[in-house]
């Protein structure tokens, strides 16, 4: 596959029919965020939500390394790349879109994650944004925010409570030690532990499954989710009904309906 136009010079984005792949390409940093990263980032994120024939994104890093954080001094130094410059300009909060903290403007399709190796401090912060995940078994996730007297910034004091259990959050958040692919699994901080190596393949295993769901229904759900959340019940479900009435008098809907009586694939066309 060939890079799209809107890959920088630390993220790759490609695109297979309804799946894209972001990938963090900043081997020499353990692929750490950088101005050029997060503005490809954002620029994925977008395109991701604006091609109607895209239906799942993976993120994933380069050379065996997801993520290894935050690179302060990259972050705040400008791109020497002109057509990056420019969009940095172009981008309001860049950072924040890049990093999926910007409630705003996710993708409003699915992202799964594919970790190999660390994906610490703004590696995990990345991770806690996306929809799917998958981990290596030597894969390493960490906030270590709180031992550095810093603070994560990614959201993650915020959404990690919300994602998994109380007290695993805190161990997370407040202790800033590194947790194993097993413990991660054990959190239900991820879908799925696989051998190294294969993180990338069993992410687009779970893309393909996704792509095979109706794109109207997959994303009418995630949008039920994040515009009902702490709502009490009686609001979330009026707020569902709005969004969910339309995709059951959908034509996919009928699809769907009709594929299955014909003992057939169905095919969705997203309307």
């Amino acid at each position: 596959m060939e890079p799209l136009p809107i890959s920088t010079p630390h993220c790759r984005i490609e695109r297979d029919g309804h799946i894209v792949t972001v990938t963090m390409d900043r081997q020499e940093a353990r692929n750490a965020l950088s101005t050029d990263m997060l503005v490809g980032l954002a620029d994925a994120w977008q395109y991701i939500s604006d091609e109607p024939e895209v239906r799942v994104g993976i993120l994933t890093g380069a050379g065996g390394t997801f993520c290894a954080g935050a690179d302060l001094k990259a972050m705040g130094t400008p791109s020497t790349d002109p057509r990056v410059l420019k969009r940095s300009q172009e981008i309001p909060d860049f950072h924040w879109k890049g990093l999926l903290r910007d409630s705003g403007s996710l993708p409003t399709k699915p992202i799964v994650c594919a970790v190999e190796g660390y994906a610490v401090a703004g590696g995990t912060e990345l991770l806690v944004g996306t929809d799917l995940r998958v981990v290596a078994e030597s894969a390493t996730l960490g906030l270590f925010e709180a031992r550095r007297a810093l603070f994560p910034m990614g959201g993650s004091a915020v959404r990690l409570p919300r994602q998994i259990p109380y007290a695993f959050a805190m161990d997370v958040l407040l202790t800033g030690r590194s947790i194993t692919a097993t413990e991660a699994l054990a959190m239900g901080l991820v879908n799925r532990v696989v051998p190294d190596g294969q993180a990338l393949d069993a992410a687009r295993e779970i893309a393909e499954r996704v792509t095979e769901c109706g794109p109207l229904a997959v994303q009418a759900i995630l949008r039920t989710y994040r515009e009902t959340l702490g709502m009490p019940e009686a609001q979330a479900l009026q707020v569902s009904d709005g969004i969910g009435w339309p995709v059951i008098g959908s034509e996919d809907a009928k699809e769907g309906s009709l594929a299955f009586r014909e003992k057939r694939p169905p095919v969705y066309r997203g309307h």
